[in-house]
């Protein structure tokens, strides 16, 4: 099915209501990238409904600015005041036609993640069926990947890769950084043995860590996953190029464009898609179909999201083209409390989703209200 198929099958939709809610879930422990770390995970989840059904849809930028320069106040502010009173009491005939208005209306992908996944979760509550069965994506588990961030010393970084028990994943990131790189992985492989394993730097090297790199290349990563800056095409092209270890992008990618682009110039072997990064289903759609035609391999990434986002990647994530494991884990690896039920669990290193309209999963309302910081409800 091609892009425009599934935005067609939409049919035609109304907006007639809307809720905003910023929520803040306390995590575990901080979760750390070469660039900053969160303590909290922040949130805007966001309702719309016709009358009749509703669909939901989470805004998952980073609080800060070191991953985006998008953040949870910027997004709420924009959803409240710019895109939410534009769209209510309006009837679309498409999703085509509903993403050109977001588009016309916002530059921010993560404010369009929030509205174009709620739209489709509507309508897959208004036809009664999932997502998966809307985009004509075969029902299957998904293999989940465990993602250990950074810690403060190699001792600490061994003490929770052990804690969170990689061998009941099918494969393990592990977050690097200029300094603390060649020394992570060699502890890592100690610990996880044979179970497959690669490195994410959130574009925190460029050109001359090269060596850094060769001396990776030994070590039989997956991948290294966005290596160098976003904007860096001959840096990763040259990066490529010296290696056998695939080179995989993720903040590159924000759209087919850009996967062309990168993956024309040999720049890249591998692509990470997130929602919340591309702004949607049908973003991610199209830089699926680029992948596909032009023979890269995907898998299906996290910010990590709340349930709602999480269960929202994992409709994709089971679609054929996506054949590394994904990085969403179970609710209970990073959050204390989730908002989804049931939660997303693991199970022989894989997540099923349940049967039902939508991703399968409900929102506990309750948990929404126990969480919130910040709640606007808007009608027509």
């Amino acid at each position: 099915m091609t892009v425009s198929d599934v935005a067609l099958q939409s049919g035609p939709f109304a907006l007639a209501e809307a809720e905003l809610y910023r929520v803040s879930v306390p995590m575990h422990e901080p979760f750390r990238i070469s660039s900053g770390g969160v303590s909290d995970k922040e949130a805007i989840l966001l309702r719309i409904g016709d009358g009749h059904d509703s669909g939901w849809g989470e805004s998952s930028a980073m609080g800060g600015t070191f991953y985006s320069s998008e953040t949870p106040e910027s997004c709420y502010e924009e959803l409240l005041n710019r895109v939410l009173p534009c769209v209510l009491d309006r009837q679309f005939s498409s999703m085509f036609v509903f993403e050109q208005e977001l588009g016309r209306l916002s530059q921010n992908r993560f404010v369009h993640a929030a509205v174009e996944t709620a739209a489709w979760d509507l309508i897959a509550h208004k036809q009664r069926i999932g997502l998966r069965q809307l985009f004509q994506i075969p029902e299957r588990p998904v293999p989940s990947g465990l993602a250990i961030g950074l810690y403060p010393s190699i001792q600490e970084m061994e003490s929770a890769l052990c804690r969170y028990q990689p061998n009941q994943y099918c494969r393990v990131k592990l977050k690097i950084q200029p300094g603390f790189d060649v020394q992570v992985v060699e502890a890592g492989k100690q610990i996880v043995g044979e179970l497959p394993l690669f490195v994410d730097a959130n574009a925190a090297y460029d050109i001359s860590a090269l060596p850094t790199f060769i001396a990776l290349d030994d070590q039989s990563l997956l991948m290294f996953e966005q290596p160098f800056a976003k904007d860096d095409l001959e840096g990763l092209a040259e990066l490529q190029r010296s290696l056998r270890t695939p080179v995989c992008l993720d903040e590159s990618i924000e759209t087919a464009a850009d996967a062309q682009r990168f993956i024309a110039a040999k720049a890249c072997s591998i692509v990470n898609i997130k929602l919340q990064r591309v702004g949607g289903y049908l973003p991610a759609l199209r830089i699926m179909e680029v992948c596909s035609g032009l023979g890269i391999p995907l898998w299906m990434g996290t910010m990590p999201e709340l349930g709602i986002g999480s269960a929202q990647a994992l409709m994709l994530a089971a679609h054929p083209d996506f054949v590394f494991p994904t990085d969403v884990e179970p609710s209970e690896r990073w959050f204390v409390d989730d908002l989804v039920t049931p939660e997303i669990r693991l199970s022989n290193g894989c997540i099923q989703s349940p049967k039902g309209p939508g991703t399968g999963y409900a929102v506990d309302q309750r948990k929404v209200d126990k969480y919130s910081v910040a709640h606007s409800p808007l009608t027509a």
